[in-house]
């Protein structure tokens, strides 16, 4: 199964779990409009993590390629 991408840029989720966040912390919302807001936070943290997670990957994957020494020829002069 292919990874899908998530539909927002880590920058969109992150900036609208703050806004759910403070709109939580506010108060004044129904018991419903609480949990929806909860519940669109839970997947905005995914969104989050799951962009984290690939950075973390990329990272660590650049990071052993570095550290793997260079192939070269054996006749290359160093």
């Amino acid at each position: 199964m292919a990874e899908e991408k998530p539909e927002l840029s880590y920058e969109q989720a992150r900036d609208e779990l703050t806004d759910v966040v403070r709109r939580l912390e506010a108060g004044g919302l129904t018991l419903e409009e609480s949990l929806a807001l909860w519940e669109r936070g839970e997947r905005l943290a995914a969104i989050c993590e799951e962009w984290l997670e690939g950075a973390r990957a990329r990272l660590a994957a650049a990071m052993a390629e570095r550290a793997e020494p260079a192939e070269r020829p054996e006749n290359a002069p160093f």
